[in-house]
């Protein structure tokens, strides 16, 4: 299996190095036979150094001129080479448990994607609700929401990739 790792990013300098050393630390605990990756981060515009601390690290990096996320994620996928894209955005940290939990779903062949609910550590009581709530809609509504989205190459293309009009 190939997975493409795929993290839009703008004006991240501060945090993409965490977010790629996460992965890198991700994809080792989990690397077995059979498994290969490729990390692509989209610069999307920055005017920062997001792009040259992300090639430093040794993603591939792809530029995306227009500010939006939708964007940002279709261009990387246009150049991933995964049958797999996971969709990590660049101010979050991918845990190696969770990388483990993706494949093993991958592997049972039973599942299109996947998502994860998030976990923001030390925040107010009410940034916490609120964040729980967006959780509990998302999850009701049925949105591919949030910082984590997995899914087969093939079903994203079908599908038009993500909607660039939100």
């Amino acid at each position: 299996m190939h997975l493409s790792i795929i993290i839009p990013a703008f004006n991240e300098e501060r945090l993409i190095e965490q977010c790629l050393q996460s992965i890198s630390t991700s994809l080792a605990v989990n690397c077995k036979p059979g498994f290969s990756s490729e990390v692509i981060v989209v610069d999307n515009n920055s005017t920062d150094r997001t792009a040259d601390l992300a090639r430093q690290a040794g993603a591939r990096v792809v530029f995306e001129p227009v500010n939006q996320i939708g964007r940002a994620r279709n261009a990387g996928a246009a150049v991933a080479t995964g049958e797999w894209l996971l969709f990590v955005d660049a101010d979050s940290k991918l845990n190696p448990g969770l990388l483990g939990d993706i494949l093993r779903l991958i592997e049972e062949g039973k599942s299109v994607g996947c998502g994860s609910k998030i976990e923001m550590k030390e925040l107010p009581w009410w940034a916490n609700s609120t964040l729980r709530l967006w959780t509990a809609v998302s999850v009701m509504c049925r949105w591919a929401a949030g910082a984590l989205v997995v899914c087969r190459s093939d079903a994203f293309h079908d599908v038009g990739g993500f909607n660039q009009e939100l």
